[in-house]
């Protein structure tokens, strides 16, 4: 990370017109490795498209391409034209006979769920993207963005979400403090790493995390750790919630009345590592501080 973020956001303003011009048209067959190891060969520019994870099917309208997505899984809903898509089901409960009768000429999947197998079988072209890190979001974008032959709009679209996502790290490297922060993505309880996509938001949100890195990514938290570590915010879970475990009664956060659940539309992008991740971020950031966004 540069010091200076604003040079930072001028230099990404004005690389964009550069990268455009230099972007040129995919060539088939392209063949490229996938998120399984696979080596993966797209015959011809994708027109009919099956997406079985949310965040795929984002990037792919993103990029321009909502028009061939021709099915979604159960819980892509974004943008809200991908709602009217046949539903072929979830990651671990696809509706495989579905799928196939779309007549797909690419499905892109989690790296999660051996849907490969059988659709491969069936003779359709699978293909599995991933994005689990922060970095990812913005490379699978740019895979993404090849396969279907919107290389220059992939490019775009990464310098837009960056220079966003530096608009907002202004603001929050004026924060006065970083409270130590306890994020909760599940009542087990499980949290986030640091170098988790959301523990880099929430790095980004100007907040320091009370879990290390050598505990995972999506660590289960055994609850008297918390309890050490004191945050000083809590998001994730209400106060009520908080007040009735053992021993968080004691804990900064609870007495401040700083324990904050995450709105239902923020957790949703929260989940989802994609083009809306900059507005993660902003949503986020204004939980931690905000004093900046009044």
């Amino acid at each position: 990370m540069q010091k200076f973020l604003p040079l930072t956001v001028l230099s990404l303003t004005l690389g964009t017109a550069t990268l455009s011009r230099a972007a040129g048209a995919t060539t088939y067959p392209l063949t490229l490795t996938d998120d399984l190891g696979r080596q993966v060969t797209v015959k011809a520019e994708p027109r009919r498209i099956v997406s079985l994870l949310p965040s795929d099917t984002e990037t792919l309208c993103a990029l321009g391409v909502c028009d061939r997505l021709v099915g979604v899984d159960t819980y892509s809903d974004f943008p809200q034209q991908v709602t009217r898509l046949p539903k072929v089901g979830g990651l671990y409960d696809p509706d495989l006979e579905k799928i196939v009768a779309l007549k797909p000429d690419l499905v892109v999947v989690s790296k999660y769920g051996k849907l490969e197998g059988p659709l491969t079988r069936a003779g359709i072209t699978v293909l599995a993207v991933n994005p689990e890190t922060y970095d990812e979001v913005f490379s699978k974008t740019l895979t993404l963005g090849r396969v279907v032959n919107r290389e220059a709009q992939a490019k775009q679209l990464v310098l837009n979400m960056k220079r966003d996502i530096a608009r907002v790290e202004i603001l929050t490297r004026n924060a006065t403090r970083k409270p130590s922060t306890y994020l909760e993505i599940d009542p087990a309880p499980y949290s986030v790493g640091p170098n988790s996509f959301i523990g880099v938001l929430l790095a980004k949100a100007g907040a320091r995390n009370i879990i290390p890195a050598s505990m995972g990514d999506f660590p289960k938290v055994d609850p008297e750790f918390i309890v050490k570590a004191n945050p000083a915010l809590m998001l994730g879970l209400d106060l009520k919630t908080a007040r009735s475990r053992p021993g968080w009664n004691s804990l900064q956060a609870v007495k401040t009345g700083r324990v904050l659940p995450i709105p239902k539309e923020l957790n949703t992008i929260l989940g989802r590592p994609g083009p809306r991740l900059p507005e993660a971020l902003r949503g986020l950031a204004r939980l931690v501080h905000p004093e900046l966004f009044r």
